[in-house]
């Protein structure tokens, strides 16, 4: 039997974060798996087994071992975070000074804001890290790299129920980021600006006046979706139609999500598809790169590129064994850097499964659409979005307890309009900064692509088996499923492999 070390490796050191992630059992626990694995490994050494016979007895010792590990960078993770620096001071009125770190989260009824604290009443506060979470008034306005003084209670989060019933750990989902308190409607004054980083700054001024510029010419709700399309503007296009797009399985695309971005992706390289098989991939790697950096280059964003960029190198090349094995430790790689995305970042666990799910399955969904024409790339674009939804379902249902029945056509129908909207979209922004009747052409074509798109979800979402609530949809099987669905693509993949043999 062949076993792959490096999956098994991988797999085992994300199941130790996992565990450290839920449970902190401390350094010394990892270090104890770390030891028992020298030991099982050192008894079967001297056990003296063959070579040829070594490997079964080898796998266990290695899961132990990068178990260990994943524990062990849970716990250096944990120690490492400052989340009781504050602590004692919670439920009473405090004053201190800090900095803007993050773009302005504008909802429908407030504006979160990030904020690293600089000094606690006139006190500076030395080499630290803690953050605090915001809730303020939509005026006055502040942006990145502002600094601020604000009097109010210091409160720590608290987990909230779903609205499927289910409970959501926010305290967890926070942690991740070295968020451990939050302050709402404080006093908050403006000190000074020019804090953060010089280019992030320039991103994010650039971001704001393309987004005006959008909306001088589209109207709401069409400009806030093209802007969450196009930049991953943080603005609310409301309770009820938000709730429509989670109905018909279109969420991931109001705001710019790891899901999002892999399907672009797929999106971008078709539109390069008809130059040399070269230069068409540079051109889509060097458009996510760019399109990264326009965003703002944020945590979500950088980890979904990269996988995007895989996705690119598998498609251009066919090499899809490489290129699986190269985003497993891309995934590695990140959970190396923050051991806490694993469990309480969902746009990780979305971005990469939808990604493994365009690796694995859309080559091979490829030769059931044969029927599809491959003029405007509908081919692909079936074959993409199928695949997507077939692998992030069984994630979405534990995590959200919904399932859209209508998901799959209501993603056909619209995401492959999706490109042509950020197309013209892009050039309606960028000719404003020109002339306004410049980019008015480009604007009617946006906006009527993005009314159509709006017309499609209300229609679907109305519909009253647009989705069922699934209240009972446990981790395990969650896990049951995914088991066979790579079962089942091996066996089909064997199966393929043996008809190209006798072909």
């Amino acid at each position: 039997m062949k076993y792959s070390f490096f999956y098994l490796s991988i797999l085992s050191f994300i199941i130790g974060t996992a565990f450290g992630s839920v449970w902190d059992l401390g350094f010394s626990f990892g270090l104890f798996f770390i030891f028992l694995s020298a030991i099982v490994w050192g008894t079967t050494l001297f056990l003296g087994h063959e070579a040829s016979n070594r490997k079964p007895f080898l796998i266990i010792p290695l899961l132990v071992l990068f178990i260990g590990l994943g524990l062990l960078r849970c716990s250096l993770s944990n120690e490492t975070q400052n989340s009781q620096l504050l602590d004692g001071l919670e439920d009473r009125g405090i004053s201190l000074t800090g900095l803007v770190i993050g773009e302005p989260d504008e909802r429908e009824t407030n504006t979160k804001l990030i904020v690293k604290v600089l000094s606690l009443e006139n006190f500076q506060l030395e080499k630290n890290n803690i953050k605090i979470l915001l809730t303020i008034q939509h005026y006055p306005q502040f942006k990145y790299g502002d600094e601020v003084k604000f009097t109010g209670v210091l409160k720590k989060p608290k987990n909230f129920s779903t609205d499927s019933g289910r409970e959501f750990d926010y305290v967890k989902y926070l942690s991740k980021d070295n968020i451990f308190y939050q302050i709402f409607y404080p006093d908050i004054n403006f000190v000074s600006e020019g804090g953060g980083n010089p280019i992030k700054e320039k991103l994010f001024l650039f971001k704001k006046a393309f987004l005006e510029k959008i909306k001088r010419t589209i109207p709401e709700p069409q400009s806030s979706l093209l802007g969450g399309l196009l930049v991953g503007a943080k603005q609310s296009l409301g309770q009820d139609l938000q709730n429509d797009f989670r109905k018909v399985g279109l969420i991931h695309i109001v705001v710019l999500s790891g899901y999002n971005v892999a399907i672009i992706a797929e999106f971008i390289m078709s539109l390069f598809s008809f130059f040399p098989r070269m230069i068409g991939m540079s051109l889509g790697a060097s458009s996510i790169v760019l399109f990264a950096v326009m965003v703002g280059g944020s945590a979500t964003i950088v980890r979904a590129s990269i996988m995007a960029l895989l996705v690119i190198f598998a498609r251009a090349t066919g090499r899809v064994n490489d290129i699986t094995r190269a985003l497993f430790l891309a995934g590695f790689v990140m959970v190396l850097h923050n051991p806490n995305i694993v469990v309480f970042d969902p746009s990780f666990q979305l971005s990469f499964v939808a990604t493994l799910g365009l690796i694995l399955l859309a080559p091979k969904l490829d030769r059931f659409f044969k029927f599809v024409p491959e003029k405007f790339y509908l081919r692909e674009t079936i074959s993409a979005t199928i695949s997507t939804q077939i692998f992030v379902l069984p994630l979405l249902l534990y995590m959200m307890g919904e399932l859209s029945i209508v998901a799959v056509f209501v993603n056909l129908l619209v995401l492959m309009f999706i490109p042509f909207t950020m197309l013209f979209g892009f050039l309606t922004g960028m000719f404003g900064f020109i002339s306004i009747w410049l980019s008015l052409p480009f604007s009617y074509i946006t906006q009527l692509l993005l009314s159509y798109e709006l017309t499609v979800v209300e229609i679907f979402a109305n519909l009253p088996f647009a989705s069922i609530k699934v209240n009972f949809f446990p981790f395990y099987l969650m896990v049951i499923i995914y088991c066979l669905y790579f079962l089942s693509l091996r066996k089909f993949t064997k199966q393929s492999d043996e008809i190209e043999i006798l072909e």
